[in-house]
């Protein structure tokens, strides 16, 4: 079934669907204007009926991807996933320190901590930006359709038991109490424990001479986690920046076991996404429903391929014979929220000749305590610099972003970004026009559209 147009009443009450060639009759007639592109949506100019059918929506709530269906007993009018943002948290820390630092150059002021509290239902930053991408797509639905349902899987993810079956351990009694951690200090013994107190990359031990140290398989700023399955016991001889560079020998390591970041994250979201749909929308009922019964309905349904928006498919009241395809959004960034940034010098490798970056060439020491001239210092094969390290910070937000539609010529570009101080643009096709020679069509959203399936 082709996509359906959403459709809104003079006087803002959201109607039913129509097809998009009764669509482009009534903005050709001036009968409608559009309203939103992400779904598209017209809002009719002239005063009509309210006839309208029972809609429902399901969503099958997660962590990275969100799956959607809405729905009516007959047809099926968005079938979609959503796919949140990866990197919020390492957005926020670069935010951070950036900001730390620019506030270490202004005079000095006094301390202040008493005016820093903790509200009342704080969630972590990234675990707020995701549950309110749940809020926000259900919100934007329900004013472009007769909602009456909400269906919202919710799941409990016992995350000890799921670590114990990956490891192949069976519970009986007491056992389910004791976790890799048990009847030792701290996680850091618990790594040595596990690894024998030696090395995992060249095998040398305490008794070589060497100093242990605990390694992330997967670094903190690509969401890793404590966990003792994503820790390594290496040395001090490995566990070098170098190293951990692409092509070191502590690039690529895989964790002992799967993250539990997802089953965490719906753990902690699940009834505050529940709760805020409940209190925006009073005059619509809010239901829950379990991955369990999720599973059962699809198989029910004929097998349907296992997918977050079959999912959502498969969940509520209606299952309408008359589908439409799948279709795949991500998550855009609005704005760029770093304000400063850093290029490092450039210097020429006297053993090579390349040219490599300051931190390429650096003296490897992984805290202070090492002194700089320490065995692996490559500071000395240094031989000039080819160009000098700058921090260059953003004083201007231009009009035109990456991904902004653009008209030049009669024909529609996606723009790639600004250049020149924000007097041309860059194309897709990495033509650079002048900003005077084209106009905006349409400004990019929060979400983008990748593919329909």
């Amino acid at each position: 079934m082709p996509k359906p147009v959403f459709v809104i009443a003079s006087d803002g009450t959201a109607l039913m669907p129509t097809s998009a060639a009764k669509a482009r009759k009534l903005l050709k007639a001036k009968k409608a204007i559009i309203v939103s592109y992400m779904p598209f949506a017209i809002q009719l100019t002239y005063q009509s009926g309210h006839n309208t059918q029972p809609v429902e929506i399901c969503i099958d709530t997660g962590s990275e991807h969100i799956g959607i269906s809405v729905k009516s007993e007959k047809h099926e009018y968005l079938h979609a996933q959503f796919d949140n943002l990866k990197d919020e948290k390492q957005r926020h820390e670069a935010r951070a320190m950036y900001r730390r630092t620019r506030r270490n150059r202004l005079r000095y002021r006094k301390p202040r901590f008493n005016n820093r509290r903790i509200p009342e239902g704080w969630l972590a930053p990234t675990v707020e930006h995701k549950k309110n991408n749940h809020i926000q797509i259900i919100s934007k639905l329900a004013k472009l359709l007769p909602v009456k349902n909400i269906h919202v899987e919710v799941g409990q993810f016992d995350t000890h038991l799921m670590q114990a079956l990956e490891r192949g351990i069976k519970f009986e009694g007491e056992d389910y109490q004791r976790g890799l951690k048990y009847g030792l200090a701290n996680t850091r013994e618990a790594v040595f424990v596990r690894d024998n107190y030696t090395c995992q990359c060249c095998g040398k031990s305490v008794k070589d001479g060497v100093i242990l140290h605990t390694h992330h398989i997967v670094h903190r700023s690509n969401g890793g986690s404590d966990s003792v399955s994503n820790l390594l016991t290496v040395c001090n001889n490995c566990h070098t920046p170098k190293n951990h560079k692409p092509g070191g020998k502590l690039d690529g390591l895989k964790p002992k076991s799967s993250s539990l970041k997802d089953a965490s994250f719906m753990n902690t979201v699940r009834w505050y996404i529940i709760n805020e749909l409940k209190e925006k929308f009073p005059s619509i009922d809010v239901h829950t429903t379990y991955g369990s019964y999720t599973k059962a309905s699809r198989r029910a349904l004929g097998q349907l391929k296992k997918s977050h928006a079959n999912d959502a498919y498969a969940m509520g009241e209606f299952h309408p014979s008359h589908r439409t395809h799948e279709s795949v959004f991500k998550k855009h960034r609005r704005n760029n929220r770093v304000l400063s940034k850093f290029y490092d010098a450039k210097y020429i490798d006297s053993r090579t000749g390349e040219i490599k970056s300051g931190s390429e060439l650096g003296c490897n020491r992984t805290n202070r305590s090492i002194p700089k001239n320490n065995q692996q210092n490559e500071r000395i094969f240094r031989k000039c610099k080819t160009s000098k390290g700058r921090v260059s910070i953003r004083k201007k937000h231009y009009e035109i972003q990456p991904g902004d539609i653009l008209i030049y010529k009669g024909k529609k570009y996606s723009a790639a970004g600004v250049h020149c101080n924000g007097t041309r643009v860059i194309l897709e096709t990495k033509k650079s026009i002048k900003i005077t020679d084209s106009h905006i069509k349409r400004k990019k959203g929060g979400w983008q559209f990748l593919s329909a399936l």
